[in-house]
């Protein structure tokens, strides 16, 4: 069987960020008023007050000090609430190819790879901005790459579900590489006016490289030992927007139809489950734990990262051991993971072993064991 490899990653910054202090002002200003025009209804039990937040407890809550976004404007404008993204035709390159393109050119460079060397192409992440033709076939044009291309969503584990479907290709020679993309386009679906759900996301594009290791020229490799995936249906993450609201008549834009989650369930459901997954992959291949000198975990939450690899270490890991990245980026949902190993990879000695894994809606939980070459 061909020996499958990581040969390049990259991550892609949309050029606006917004801090915890600007979001949380402009929350609280659309609350204050709301509040206010709605006294007498709140008064009377008729409505409920929207609570106020603080930069302090949205880090608290989260590890997060901001986040970037692909269009600021509109997201903080309490007359808005939700950014101002300008349509483009059909003609046009759509928002979210834009975004792949960035960090697969990025990723391309870092593999020492042109778009000829590349045999399909998957756009992974929680979103896409449209149904068909897939994001995967317009970048897969637009970079003039030969071969095919298609979109997976499978939420916060895209990444590491078509990471899986790229080691599997190339093991069986479907086809000789992977660039496996996650333009993760999440603001257009968050609620900024949800004291508990507005802080979360942000917006970014990563890419990565799989291929045989008989074609791999890069400076950093990894050898993919081995994958794993597991899902488990759950309510408890969800967004119902979708083309079926033209037909039911409900409101295409209301609070269910863009993100939501019942928060302390997940946290105390993901994280055993993400925990167990981990030791039960790493049991299949004879290891264990204190094997691995880097966890690229999923940056939804400091304090589900920090448990599960307190569950699996049986101490606090270390912030060289299992990095943090959400402080900047915040959740960005399957691209976590992946800026994580992008960003802190390249110091490990060769033989080194690490773990990506990502863990979300579904539930659904993904993970690779990787050796450095």
């Amino acid at each position: 069987m061909t020996q499958a490899v990581i040969s390049g990653s990259a991550v892609w910054n949309p050029p606006h960020v917004i801090t915890n202090e600007e979001l949380v002002d402009s929350y609280n200003a659309y609350s204050e008023r709301f509040n206010s025009e709605n006294a007498l209804a709140i008064e009377s039990g008729d409505a409920e007050a929207m609570p106020l937040s603080s930069a302090a407890f949205v880090y608290k809550a989260s590890g997060i000090k901001q986040r970037y976004i692909y269009m600021k404007e509109g997201a903080l404008d309490i007359d808005r609430m939700r950014p101002l993204i300008p349509e483009r035709g059909d003609e046009e390159l759509s928002h979210q190819a834009e975004m792949a393109i960035n960090a697969a050119k990025l990723a391309l460079l870092d593999a020492n790879k042109r778009p000829e060397d590349i045999g399909a192409v998957i756009v992974s992440c929680a979103y896409t901005e449209r149904a068909y033709p897939a994001i995967a076939i317009e970048v897969q044009n637009e970079l003039g790459i030969e071969g095919f291309g298609f979109d997976m969503l499978v939420a916060c584990s895209a990444a590491t579900f078509a990471l899986q479907r790229a080691f599997e290709m190339v093991c069986a020679g479907t086809t000789k590489s992977v660039l496996v993309i996650n333009p993760e386009l999440t603001s257009p679906q968050v609620n900024y006016k949800d004291r508990d759900g507005h802080f979360i996301f942000g917006d970014v594009s990563t890419a990565v490289v799989v291929e045989s290791e008989q074609t791999c020229r890069s400076k950093h490799s990894y050898d993919i030992l081995g994958t794993k995936a597991v899902t488990k249906y759950s309510n408890n993450i969800r967004s119902n927007f979708g083309y079926v609201s033209h037909a039911t008549d409900a409101d295409p834009f209301s609070a269910d139809k863009l993100f939501h989650q019942a928060g302390r369930s997940v946290f105390k459901e993901v994280c055993p489950m993400a925990a167990q997954h981990i030791a039960d992959h790493l049991s299949e291949h004879d290891l264990t734990a204190d094997s691995l000198s880097r966890w690229w975990l999923h940056q939804a939450n400091i304090n589900m990262n920090l448990l599960i690899s307190k569950r699996l270490l049986g101490r606090d890991a270390t912030l060289e051991e299992a990095p943090i990245v959400l402080d900047e980026y915040a959740n960005t949902a399957s691209a976590g993971s992946i800026i994580a190993f992008a960003k802190n990879h390249q110091d490990l000695p060769a033989g080194s072993l690490g773990v990506i894994c990502s863990f979300g809606a579904g539930y659904s939980i993904g993970s690779l064991i990787i050796r450095k070459r």
